[in-house]
């Protein structure tokens, strides 16, 4: 039976000190009118021009070696930009899955042409991926998926269909998971490879999938007869499915699985600072430990991936753990505060809510369902 590996961490000075240099720069931006914070902003929020001033920086691909862009720092470094970020509510969006995840799929398993092709330009802000893992009729079983490719010549040919591609609108290129090979009895993740697609090519149709509020980051992209150069292919073929989950380790154990609702956690503890309210105290208390106790996990695994371990359980776990934490800030502050949530009020902490509200069903989905996610659990500690 498995056990749970999640170290004790504690971050180094220099993380440290570059967190003391991203608040100032964040501050200075708040400052002069560049963003305003919102809940969920890692997925909801969009500014080309603060992502190009992250890469000038340097604090894109900040773990990736200086001959693709990078810079060499280490993950716990990038760890502390990503959490100032998210706690600012800062617009990140627009970098955020080809540095996040694509960037460090490539450094993993992607050809000599592109990292030099992609890498360079991502850690300038410069250009976007989107991720094409869902599919509109395979619900959480990623490996049911039917979007195919065929080769023809020196091309694949790409028909079928994602869903829920966030920033797809935005982006220059796609990661696809797709089927290379037949579907055969028993070897549902045999066959499937990864390529990556040029968003403009002909063929590609996005369409917006629109938030009860009109807000659109939420996409459905259609390939039709799209062709690709087999030099777009990621790794080896059939091995789409490895990598995909070795990708979905990145993602679901940073900061934003825990964080997407703090603006709204710190305006309410601002309100609720001069409270003596015993009850009051009890549930902030309880918020305040359950969030401490989360980031000190997720630093954990952030720790395992910097020792080149695949820690999918615990990410899977902060993941789970993170997303409920994330939807009980909202239920808390209902509880706590006579306020009516709305996007168009002068009250800072209802506008907050209405947007956590609003993008709260979707925490317990992208990323993986609470459902697959703790059978990832129970099966990988044999329980």
């Amino acid at each position: 039976m498995k056990t749970l590996n999640l170290p004790a961490t504690t971050l180094p000075d220099e993380a440290e000190k570059l967190r003391n240099e991203i608040r100032e720069f964040l501050a200075d931006e708040m400052a002069a009118g560049t963003f305003e914070p919102r809940c969920d902003s890692w997925l909801g929020s969009h500014s080309a021009e603060l992502s190009e001033k992250l890469g000038e920086r340097g604090w894109l691909g900040m773990t990736w070696p200086k001959k693709y862009g990078g810079h060499e720092r280490t993950s716990l470094e990038r760890f502390v930009l990503t959490e100032e970020l998210l706690v600012a509510g800062a617009p990140v969006s627009a970098h955020w899955f080809a540095d996040r995840q694509t960037g460090p799929l490539l450094l993993n398993y992607g050809t000599e042409q592109q990292r030099q092709t992609f890498l360079p330009k991502m850690a300038k802000g410069q250009l976007y991926f989107a991720i094409g893992l869902s599919e509109p009729n395979s619900g959480s079983d990623l490996a049911s998926i039917s979007t195919r490719a065929k080769k023809i010549g020196n091309k694949w040919v790409i028909n079928g269909a994602k869903i829920w591609s966030s920033g797809a609108h935005h982006a220059h290129y796609m990661l696809v998971l797709l089927r290379t090979s037949p579907l055969e009895d028993g070897k549902k993740y045999a066959g499937l490879s990864q390529i990556i697609v040029d968003l403009s090519s002909s063929g590609v149709t996005i369409r917006p999938i629109n938030l009860m509020t009109g807000e659109h980051h939420f996409n459905e992209v259609i390939f039709e007869d799209v062709e690709v150069s087999e030099e777009m292919v990621v790794g080896k073929l059939g091995e789409g499915w490895k990598q995909s989950m070795a990708e979905l380790a990145f993602e679901r154990s940073g900061p934003e699985r825990i964080l997407s609702t703090y603006p709204l956690l710190q305006e309410l503890l601002v309100q609720l600072e001069d409270s003596s309210n015993p009850h009051v105290k009890n549930k902030i208390g309880r918020l305040v430990a359950r969030l401490w106790t989360l980031r000190q996990m997720s630093l954990s695994v952030a720790t395992l991936l910097l020792e080149g371990k695949s820690p999918d359980i615990e990410a899977a776990l902060v993941k789970d753990l993170g997303t409920a934490f994330e939807k009980e800030v909202i239920e808390v502050t209902r509880d706590l505060v006579s306020v009516r949530p709305s996007l168009s009020s002068k009250n800072r902490l209802e506008v907050l809510l209405a947007e956590a509200i609003l993008h709260a069903p979707g925490f317990t989905l992208r990323g993986g369902t609470t459902e697959i996610l703790r059978s990832i659990i129970s099966k990988g500690l044999g329980v």
